[in-house]
């Protein structure tokens, strides 16, 4: 009986990880903190309403040259940009030269690579999928 109720939990325990995925709770672009904990931004944006994936483990799976395409990624991404001080225009979901300029002063602040572009690394730092 112990052993068919420890399998038991150990059978549901990648379900509990994904919990907030399965049921819709959490925005997988939403901006959260280290502990998780999501933020509100004051206003909203066009980018906000984009189409987007139900769960962040899709967007691992995606190279960062698709993911400058996606108005929702891109909306994400300067939203994270622009709360960290690094960015200044709209948050408009276009992947611009502004954007990789954000995106070179961060990365030299942060003792990265200099490119300009979206790397793992960059999406690390910015706690983005």
């Amino acid at each position: 009986m112990q052993r068919l109720l420890i399998l038991f939990f150990i059978c549901l325990l990648p379900l509990a990880s994904r919990a907030d995925s399965l049921f819709g709770e959490k925005d997988p672009l939403a901006q959260c903190d280290e502990y998780g904990l999501l933020h509100q931004m004051p206003e909203v944006y066009r980018t906000d309403f984009a189409p987007r994936y139900d769960s962040r483990c899709d967007y691992y799976l995606i190279s960062c040259k698709t993911l400058m395409t996606d108005p929702a990624y891109v909306g994400a991404l300067q939203t994270s940009l622009k709360r960290l001080g690094y960015y200044c225009g709209p948050i408009d979901g276009v992947f611009s030269d502004e954007v990789s300029g954000a995106i070179a002063r961060m990365q030299k602040n942060s003792s990265q690579h200099v490119t300009g572009t979206l790397t793992v690394a960059v999406r690390r730092h910015l706690h983005l999928p």
